[in-house]
């Protein structure tokens, strides 16, 4: 058999995994709430406020929980849960009581590794009782194997929503950084990410599209009263005649630290929601049609609804699998312990082993089948 497919460019936006940074107050959390509600619907997405980030309670009928910690259970008052526990319970439970949900919004990616850094610090010490510390450069023998510990737990649960048609957007914050080029050496600032870089490339290479929102502010230089004391000339003074926020995709100077896969992306939209879904729709829609031609807006609500449907099928198929193999699982557990406690009772174990000879099983251990393993689990009763 051959295996492998040339991939075809979905054209629902919601099918990719997106990044939004900017200073603190900019209006981030609510710009994305606006892009999920508007392609999601209000039962679409979910967004985890990480930490001690609290920008939800100021937005009226977002959809929200808290994830103060990395661990523990819903507090209903609080409106809290740890963040691994609702990942667990959305992959566990989507076709059921997460079945609309299509995106979950990490809100914000520097505050998640701020309660991921004390999970593994505590695995670590879980692992290596008489080597504890506290410290995360100090964790699995340092040199930095205790933050790369940290990105893959946090982007093993990320894969994990994106295994089951979820995907996520990441909010962060941002500041400006001095940066070396490899080539010439010399030095220049980059607004980027405030949280540290080898955080940042972790999860900058799993997403599709990272915009950084910013504020232009045309400054123009006036007189003042004043005199220099020196030259005598009059002192001039930078005053803000005209500033707009906005997201920026692309710069060509690289001062700006964003990043698109799709080539076509605009390089930079006013910070609205509309022009930002329509900036990444047409980017989308720009890399699909090199191959497929000109499509229109029916076609491609057919193809997204089409898609749609086949995904939903494709992750219920799925979750019906992995329950029966849980079932299987659970049965064959009481099998061999009804086995091992029974051992000496030859006349009791012998029909079970036979059963399972019979069915083409060496042991109890290799039944594959759901009939199977009930009709073996019949003869321990």
């Amino acid at each position: 058999m051959k295996y492998g497919k040339k991939n075809i460019i979905s054209l629902d936006p919601l099918n990719y995994n997106i990044g939004l940074v900017g200073e603190s107050g900019i209006g981030k959390t609510t710009i994305i709430k606006e892009y999920c509600e508007k392609l999601a619907g209000d039962e679409g997405y979910l967004f985890l406020e990480i930490g001690k980030e609290d920008g939800a309670n100021a937005i009226s009928d977002i959809n929200f929980v808290n994830c103060r910690n990395w661990d523990s259970e819903y507090d209903e008052y609080n409106n809290n849960i740890g963040f691994n526990t609702i990942i667990e319970d959305i992959v566990e439970n989507k076709t059921t009581d997460y079945q609309d949900l299509r995106v979950v919004v990490i809100d914000t990616y520097d505050t998640l590794i701020d309660i991921a850094v004390p999970k593994v610090i505590a695995m670590h010490n879980k692992e290596n009782p008489t080597k504890p510390v506290k410290s995360i450069k100090a964790a699995y023998g340092g040199f930095q194997a205790g933050e790369n510990k940290v990105a893959e737990i946090i982007l093993d649960k990320l894969w994990a929503l994106n295994q089951v048609g979820v995907s996520f957007i990441i909010i962060g914050h941002t500041k400006n950084r001095n940066n070396t080029d490899p080539i010439t050496g010399q030095e220049f600032v980059q607004l980027t990410t405030n949280i540290p870089q080898n955080y940042f490339n972790a999860i900058k290479t799993k997403i599709q599209i990272l915009g950084v929102a910013c504020i232009d502010r045309k400054i123009k230089q006036e007189k003042t009263d004043k005199k220099d004391f020196v030259t005598h000339k009059d002192i001039e003074q930078g005053r803000v005649k005209e500033q707009h926020r906005q997201i920026i995709f692309r710069d060509n100077n690289y001062v700006v630290d964003g990043k698109s896969r799709f080539a076509d992306i605009v390089d930079v939209i006013p910070f609205d929601s509309d022009e930002l879904i329509k900036a990444i729709t047409n980017a989308i829609k720009n890399e699909r049609e090199k191959k497929s031609g000109t499509l229109s807006n029916k076609d491609i609500q057919k193809e997204i609804e089409k898609e749609s449907n086949s995904r939903q099928a494709h992750l219920k198929e799925a979750a019906t699998k992995d329950k029966e193999q849980k079932e299987i699982n659970e049965i064959i557990d009481n099998i061999v312990a009804f086995v091992n406690e029974h051992k000496a009772e030859i006349d009791t174990v012998k029909p079970i082993i036979e059963q399972c000879r019979k069915l083409g099983y060496s042991t109890p251990k290799e039944i594959s089948t759901l009939s199977d393993a009930k009709i073996v689990l019949n003869i321990c009763q």
